[in-house]
């Protein structure tokens, strides 16, 4: 397994854990995403997954799971007794085959804020912002655990840094907040991508 799908799975795990752990009566609860509840982060993590997935295969995505299809920066619509925890976990296990594959993983994308490159430096990156943030977010909206890998989120957010321009010029992404001086890694992170904790 290469370095980079295995970062991959620990930052997916992390977020099914909070699927799986979050209350049936919460998934109506505001998220920090303004006008999105915690079904919304989720819905928009399984769909930037089928979009990547299904640029790297050259076919379109596809409903399923009764999470349907939006733009890379929307929430899909949810069918009513969705599972989320179902529907998160068949698209991650499809990245995470993808990123084991040296011959799929360097397939280049076509474009986003760090340009055309390849799969797996596009997960590396914006992958890991998506999966740490969207974390958090459902953790902060249903009140679950918050505490992000303090290593992973220290990488990402140092990788993330050059390209900070380009990430805010897609419009997907809450301009940065300056953090306390002595903000931990994990509040710094937070304060960079618009949050505040």
């Amino acid at each position: 397994m290469s370095d980079i799908a295995h970062r991959y799975r620990l930052l997916s795990d992390g977020l099914l854990a909070r699927i799986q752990a979050t209350p049936a009566d919460r998934w109506d609860a505001a998220s920090p995403c303004e006008g999105w509840t915690a079904r919304d982060v989720v819905a928009h993590v399984i769909n930037g997954h089928r979009g990547i997935l299904a640029m790297a295969g050259g076919k379109p995505p596809a409903a399923a799971d009764g999470v349907g299809i939006s733009s890379m920066a929307d929430a899909p619509t949810v069918e009513p007794g969705a599972d989320l925890a179902v529907a998160f976990e068949r698209c991650r296990d499809d990245m995470h085959a993808m990123l084991s594959d040296p011959d799929r993983a360097a397939t280049r994308l076509p474009g986003g804020p760090l340009g055309p490159v390849p799969v797996e430096q596009a997960a590396d990156i914006v992958g890991s912002l998506e999966l740490l943030v969207h974390t958090w977010d459902l953790a902060r909206a249903v009140g679950g655990d918050e505490k992000l890998d303090p290593e992973l989120v220290a990488r990402t957010h140092q990788a993330l840094m050059p390209h900070y321009s380009d990430l805010q010029a897609t419009g997907a992404f809450q301009p940065s907040i300056p953090a306390p001086h002595d903000a931990d890694a994990q509040t710094a992170f937070l304060y960079f991508v618009g949050r505040q904790p």
